[in-house]
């Protein structure tokens, strides 16, 4: 379980492809504190640590995986928002976030506004998620509140330490993210979905 507070950036140092799989290398500072088995989410997705050496750490993503987040873009040299999971007793800053990755969304539109930044995104109404208006919603792990809600748009506005300390500051129109929906609203969607199945 996560917050979608981000601890910090990593950088992807290496790939290596095994059958449908890729492990990860990558250099960060809290890799030197992991150990193997810990469950770490990078950039929204809960990977377990495989291996640590140094200042480097390695995980590796499914084809599952891969195919439902945009880990499948990721290139050598490119940054991953990572955080640690929930210690029990800690303060909830930001909202229960499971690191499953529901689905991605494209960026539509970046705009500066008086030293913040609201990012649009578009996704598929496909999978019936959906947001609601000062709900919540995780962003490649970031957990953030929902502007602009429509059925399958909404917006997110990012203040400037958010955008400075996560691989906001570089996510441009057009790019993937992976979004993970808000768990209650999750439940309460199935929910109704079986009551309108009973009926009918």
């Amino acid at each position: 379980m996560f917050t979608g507070i981000i601890e910090n950036i990593g950088r992807i140092t290496a790939l290596e492809k095994v059958g449908t799989n890729i492990t990860f290398s990558i250099q960060s500072p809290i890799s030197p504190e992991l150990k193997v088995d810990q469950s770490v989410a990078h950039n929204g997705v809960c990977l377990t640590v495989v291996d640590v050496d140094g200042d480097t750490h390695k995980v590796t993503a499914i084809d599952e995986t891969l195919q439902k987040s945009n880990l499948k873009y990721i290139k050598i040299g490119d940054e991953v928002n990572l955080e640690r999971c929930l210690k029990l007793g800690d303060r909830l800053d930001g909202h229960m976030v499971q690191g499953h990755v529901d689905q991605t969304a494209r960026c539509i539109e970046r705009l500066e506004e008086n030293g913040s930044w609201v990012f649009t995104f578009e996704y598929s109404a496909a999978n019936r998620n959906i947001t609601v208006e000062k709900g919540s919603i995780g962003i490649n792990g970031v957990s953030l509140t929902v502007i602009n809600s429509k059925i399958n748009s909404f917006s997110v506005a990012i203040i400037p330490y958010t955008f400075e300390h996560t691989i906001f500051h570089h996510l441009s129109v057009g790019e993937e993210v992976n979004l993970e929906f808000d768990i209650v609203g999750k439940y309460i969607a199935r929910w109704m979905e079986f009551k309108n199945d009973s009926l009918n």
